[in-house]
């Protein structure tokens, strides 16, 4: 470690260790300090944007007493973000606040959840209305707001996708449409892309193809993964290949209306279907983009003909919007409708309830009555008035403040500001996505593709985080930086986003340097 970062470190524990009363929209209020660190060379900090929000004082826990809580009474698997974890205490807008009352952009929304803003003013009073009226009924009594969101829900999809069934979180509804297919198929085995994340429960573990979330236990009966059609990272992947502003910097030879990269992943499906399944198959899961594992796309026509041929065997096809939906990316309301595609099940999560749980299972009325012929399912929780109140708030909110347009108008802005990035930085190796759910991926080099090893992928995310940028990883390696900001953000939060990026880069590059 070189002296000047040592001094950089030291610096801003100093500034950061000891609470102090938030101030109007406070930042990382360390402008001088970060003047001052030019002086050692190193680049200086971006200018966060302003915003018109002061945070409450916090006056709860002490950092030290949640470290010990945290230790001594939840779960010791190793979950959290940066070496010494956040405590954040408040939250608006696209903004988040800690207990010291530092200020920070958050682009990952509470993994791909908060779609309207934190703590959006409309979506506040849905609720609060909502609490004083009635919390919880369950599906045995009838309720106005499970059926007003019913309706506005099923508005937004087309024909004959109108069914919809409520529960609570992404693996509850994957679970659910695992059910629904194999009870109208008859069939058992069902596929889902290496790569792929449908949820964490017993049955949906099975669905997931990411290395840290299987388990030598027992799980996922009847469930079979086949390749993903990376073009960036897989065998096949050219110039052309992918719905988004940005494509991969591998070179092809196909036509606008052909893709060699496409035929051959669709050669490497079929080869799933005549050796690892039945004959007969219950269904095929498929993110639009995958999202866990750093927003990857597929290439152009390949999901219409993977579909074809999942219906061939009879089996059903079901679209995970969980992180696509709600018009995310921005040039339509659902990631399927991007494929030209229309599945039998779809299933919803994390932006449908702006951070409230909630999820959702759409299908058609014949699979909806072969599920009632074969199980009476019922959820305790799901469709209760509080969630269904805080839905409807949520899709009115898209509506009026155009967020569906602001996703595609902000987000290609976003994508092309860090491809200019990939250009100019040997260790970025691709710039990916629509609207704003976007990837960037990490490399030793372009030539090989080779992940940047772990570390240093921390030392970026981290050194965001101390300019104020809050963002996602991802990938099978961990080498993916996953940017999903709310639906509200601004060209100046972009402009702040990319600087911040930048400029951790560039002391990533002044580290290996040195």
């Amino acid at each position: 470690m070189t002296p000047a970062w040592r001094h950089l470190l030291r610096a801003l524990h100093q500034q950061t260790s000891s609470p102090r009363t938030p101030k109007m929209c406070p930042s990382l209020s360390l402008g001088a300090f970060w003047t001052s660190v030019t002086k050692l060379g190193l680049h200086t900090k971006p200018r966060m944007p302003p915003c018109d929000f002061t945070p409450e004082k916090y006056q709860s826990l002490t950092y030290e007493r949640v470290l010990e809580i945290h230790k001594q009474h939840l779960s010791p698997i190793l979950t959290a973000y940066f070496p010494k974890p956040l405590l954040l205490h408040q939250g608006h807008k696209e903004w988040l606040f800690d207990y010291e009352g530092n200020r920070y952009l958050d682009f990952f929304s509470g993994i791909v959840t908060v779609s309207v803003g934190h703590c959006h003013p409309k979506v506040n009073a849905a609720a609060q209305k909502q609490l004083g009226r009635l919390w919880h009924t369950s599906t045995l009594f009838f309720h106005p707001p499970i059926h007003e969101f019913a309706e506005k829900l099923s508005a937004l999809l087309p024909e004959p996708l109108k069914v919809i069934f409520l529960v609570n979180s992404g693996s509850e509804a994957n679970d659910l449409a695992m059910l629904m297919a194999r009870a109208h198929s008859k069939s058992t085995d069902i596929i889902s892309f290496r790569g792929g994340y449908h949820g964490g429960s017993s049955s949906t573990l099975g669905l997931t193809n990411v290395g840290p979330f299987k388990t030598e236990l027992s799980s996922g009966l009847g469930c079979q993964s086949t390749m993903c059609p990376d073009v960036f990272r897989g065998p096949w992947g050219g110039s052309h290949c992918r719905d988004s502003p940005v494509q991969t910097i591998r070179k092809c030879s196909c036509a606008p209306d052909c893709c060699q990269a496409k035929d051959q992943y669709i050669e490497q499906f079929k080869d799933t279907l005549n050796s690892s399944v039945a004959k007969s198959i219950a269904g095929f899961f498929a993110e639009p983009i995958q999202g866990v594992n750093g927003v990857v796309q597929y290439p152009k026509g390949f999901l219409k003909e993977a579909f074809e041929l999942v219906r061939e065997r009879g089996g059903l096809c079901i679209a995970d919007e969980v992180q696509t939906g709600f018009g995310r990316l921005g040039s339509h309301f659902w990631g399927f409708q991007t494929h030209g595609i229309l599945p039998d099940i779809v299933t919803m999560a994390k932006g449908i309830g702006n951070g409230f749980p909630m999820a959702a299972v759409v299908t058609t009325p014949e699979i909806a009555n072969s599920l009632a012929k074969s199980v009476l399912h019922f959820n305790t929780f799901g469709g209760n008035p509080m969630a269904c109140a805080i839905g409807s708030a949520v899709l009115e909110v898209i509506k009026e403040e155009n967020l569906q347009e602001n996703s595609q108008e902000v987000g290609t802005y976003m994508l092309q500001k860090f491809a200019e990035l990939r250009d100019e930085f040997e260790i970025v190796g691709d710039v990916r996505g629509k609207g704003l759910m976007i990837g960037i991926e990490m490399v030793k080099d372009k030539m090989s593709r080779q992940p940047l090893p772990q570390e240093e992928v921390n030392e970026i995310h981290d050194d965001c985080k101390r300019m104020g940028l809050l963002i996602g990883k991802g990938g099978i390696f961990a080498q993916t930086f996953r940017i999903a900001p709310s639906m509200c953000i601004t060209k100046p939060d972009v402009k702040f986003a990319v600087e911040v990026f930048r400029s951790a880069l560039i002391r990533h590059r002044d580290r290996r340097a040195k």
